[in-house]
């Protein structure tokens, strides 16, 4: 008999769990607050309490060879780096395909269905089991589970530490905290100011300056500020990620890599000049991906301020004694705290904006590995292949095929309390970086414990076109499909054929072939050799 698993959200994490759980021949069952998939990625005009809420022009920082399920590459006909409703359009797309939407029905995909607790059944110890309580309609119900994959995300809670902010209480203009922030409209002409450099923050900020009088943006530690196109146009996370960069920073002396990320950093734009060079910009932080901010910044339209001292009636007032009179509205892009109430705290217990998981999922003190927690991280790349190796190692737990190492709580609580104290030396301890992690790094360690990362010595001499891709193009979730569970025939073609889909959609005018003309490549042979000439007169020289 199939395993029954409870599956709490329909986002990203729940879709792909849902996917993996068939996959893997267990029993899902979805459980979903609103009345439909996307979580995250839904837009919606109002912000509704206990959901995800994002502005009408979001869109994602992770280009979509780097974002795509392992099995299911986007169409060719996709932008690189898709709006909010594209990409949900292709959640909606993946869903048919593998024929979920029969688990995306009202009867197995409970929409307008609240979790409200999740126990232990009274045999847990040696079954397992979960006992899940529900709402929907008034009508409390009860299930037993085999298993529980929480997939309910961590953008719901605002965290905004009015505190922190003295004279709050007498500002007379408007605040609000980013998640209230939707368009534009309606701020013509304001002055406004943005507390905080994350991405929604420069987002709101650059979008806004093209309708304010003039924004204004308060950081305390500034933040490396990156293009989404990097060398020779393409996505810059398909540069970025590769296993040869990241051998690089894991082998180098970290002077060196965090040196080697500085210049990386400024080669767009000096941040110095700009204000927005970090406080400590050794730090592993997660940069800023706006291709607007420089020039808004350039020709005045936003300015860059430090920590807000304090607030007056109608100014500001920043740690370096300036004052910016006449503030009209202050949008807190301060982060989000994240809780699970319908979990007691002796099950997944936070602190500190901080959870102790086994690699980021499992609750350590469990007698039976049934309860997985999903997405409670912020990998250094894109979110969905992250999620979707999770997925697929937890429901292969819950299958029983993977045993806890020896000594297994012991083993697991010093894993934990290793990786907390290496993150914060890497990333820093800021609100936003408290989930961070490397990227390539960790889809590693999952894809160890599943039994899918590609042995790329011995690809080398089986196939070594491959293995070069591998190994020096960009480490993308089909690598993952190509060896062990879950084997996908697809993914050798996917790794090979992936630039004609990054090219597809930019290649809208019809152009004549370019002839190579070997006059052209002779001269430039020619011109290198005199470059190497004239180095070498003129050491002689001197």
């Amino acid at each position: 008999m199939a395993k029954k698993v409870a599956v709490i959200g329909a986002g990203v994490s729940g879709l792909i769990s849902l996917k993996c759980c068939v996959d893997e021949g267990l029993e899902p069952t979805c459980f979903e607050r609103t009345e439909d998939i996307g979580g995250l990625w839904r837009f919606k005009e109002n912000v509704e309490d206990g959901r995800a809420s994002i502005y009408h022009s979001v869109i994602t920082n992770t280009s979509k060879e780097m974002s795509c399920f392992s099995d299911f590459p986007m169409p060719e006909d996709f932008p690189n780096f898709l709006h909010n409703s594209k990409l949900l359009e292709y959640f909606r797309i993946f869903a048919k395909k593998f024929d979920l939407l029969k688990y995306i029905q009202p009867s197995l995909c409970l929409f307008k269905t609240t979790v409200v607790s999740v126990k232990k059944h009274p045999d847990f110890a040696s079954s397992g089991q979960w006992e899940v309580s529900t709402q929907s309609n008034g009508k409390e119900q009860h299930a037993v589970f085999d298993a529980v994959m929480v997939c309910s995300g961590h953008h719901i809670q605002p965290h905004l530490p009015l505190k922190s902010f003295p004279g709050i209480e007498r500002f007379k203009g408007q605040y609000f905290h980013s998640r209230q922030y939707k368009h534009p409209a309606g701020f013509e002409g304001k002055r406004i100011l943005v507390v905080g450099i994350g991405n929604s923050a420069v987002d709101i900020a650059s979008e806004l300056s093209k309708k304010a009088s003039q924004v204004f943006i308060s950081t305390r530690h500034g933040a490396w500020v990156m293009s989404r196109i990097s060398e020779d146009g393409y996505p810059w996370d398909m540069v970025f990620h590769t296993r040869f960069s990241t051998m690089l920073r894991n082998v180098l002396p970290r002077t060196v890599v965090k040196w080697m990320m500085e210049q990386q950093m400024n080669r767009w734009f000096n941040h110095e000049n700009y204000g927005l060079v970090p406080q400590n910009k050794y730090l592993m932080k997660e940069p800023v991906l706006n291709d607007d901010l420089p020039s808004r910044v350039l020709y005045g339209a936003i300015k860059v301020k430090t920590r807000v001292k304090e607030l007056t009636e109608t100014a500001a007032v920043f740690d370096d004694g300036t004052v910016e009179e006449d503030i009209d509205v202050i949008v807190f892009a301060t982060g989000y705290t994240f809780s699970f109430p319908f979990l007691e705290d002796s099950l997944v217990k936070v602190e500190d904006n901080r959870v102790s998981l086994y690699k980021s999922m499992f609750p350590p003190h469990l007698e039976k590995p049934t309860l997985a927690c999903l997405g409670l991280i912020q990998p250094l790349g894109s979110i969905f292949p992250t999620v979707e190796l999770q997925a697929r190692w937890a429901t292969r737990v819950f299958k029983g095929e993977w045993a806890a190492p020896p000594s297994s709580v012991s083993y697991i609580l010093s894993f934990i309390l290793k990786t907390k104290h290496r993150g914060p030396a890497w990333f820093g301890k800021s609100q936003s970086q408290i989930l961070q992690t490397n990227y390539i790094d960790y889809l590693d360690e999952l894809a160890l414990e599943i039994g899918v990362k590609p042995d790329l010595i011995s690809l080398f001499f089986k196939d070594p076109k491959l293995a070069v891709k591998l190994y020096f193009g960009p480490c993308n979730s089909y690598q993952y499909r190509l060896v062990g569970p879950g084997q996908w025939e697809g993914a050798r073609n996917a790794i090979l054929t992936q630039k004609q889909r990054i090219l597809k959609p930019l290649k809208t005018r019809s152009l004549k072939p370019s002839s190579n003309n070997p006059a052209s490549f002779l001269l430039k042979i020619l011109g290198l050799l005199a470059i190497v000439l004239a180095f070498f007169f003129q050491l002689q020289w001197f």
